[in-house]
């Protein structure tokens, strides 16, 4: 077990170290709001900057925890045609789903960061972070918009994830980390002896700290007007082809 978020994000970093990922050009991305104290230990350990990915998923208007796409910052808007159109959505449906969560995914960006504006992945290695991983819905749609945003490499770490997650990220990432992968899997928090709440006053301080903390000054992202859009399938076809491992 882990002691809190921060034990699991200082040796889920010792665990990157091994893999060398301080030597390349890294990004480190937490997944609001639990993923972010460990995302910040990782940065810290890496020297390498942090920032937040949002994420918000698209679900399906009469079965909203039926995913048929999910979108991020920047206008990215990842899609799962074989869902749209198994669950017949039409174009007004898809939009007006969309329009409210990207509403509440600026809404939130705009109270994490404040003023600061993004970190740019393109050409980066993104290490996307959560504090666990269950059924990895909320992962894979944070991996797929990283590398909708440029990012050369998705790096998916965790401290613990499910083995059917790990099976399953690892199609779409270009590499999977973790320090626990059991089975079965019941609850993330069953593996923390603490697992308070992270509230959004934590992200911001972290945030904050860690913009401070750093010694030199990321790259600032710029978003085209005309924003990418990814299919899962095409994605899941060109990582296959380009031989991608866990």
């Amino acid at each position: 077990m882990f002691r809190d978020r921060v034990d699991a994000g200082r040796r889920l970093a010792g665990e990157l170290e091994r893999r060398h990922l301080e030597s390349e050009d890294v990004v480190v991305l937490g997944l609001p709001r639990g993923g972010v104290p460990v995302a910040f230990e990782v940065a810290q350990v890496l020297a390498k900057p942090l920032d937040i990915i949002m994420v918000r998923k698209l679900g399906v208007p009469f079965q909203p925890e039926f995913a048929m796409g999910a979108i991020g910052e920047g206008g990215v808007r990842v899609l799962n045609r074989e869902a749209l159109q198994s669950a017949q959505i039409t174009g007004p449906e898809l939009a007006a789903v969309e329009g409210r969560e990207r509403a509440e995914l600026e809404r939130r960006s705009r109270r994490y960061r404040g003023d600061r504006p993004p970190v740019a992945l393109v050409g980066r290695t993104a290490v996307v972070v959560d504090d666990g991983i269950a059924t990895g819905s909320t992962a894979r749609a944070a991996c797929q918009v990283a590398s909708a945003l440029g990012a050369a490499r998705v790096v998916m770490a965790a401290p613990v994830v499910s083995r059917s997650s790990l099976a399953e990220l690892a199609e779409i990432c270009d590499q999977v980390v973790s320090l626990e992968a059991p089975e079965p899997f019941y609850a993330v928090g069953q593996w923390y002896q603490d697992f308070s709440p992270t509230s959004d006053a934590d992200v911001e301080a972290l945030l904050q700290r860690a913009a401070q903390d750093l010694t030199s000054s990321p790259t600032v992202a710029s978003f085209d007007d005309d924003p990418p859009v990814r299919d899962e399938e095409v994605r899941s076809a060109r990582r296959a082809g380009s031989g991608r491992s866990a």
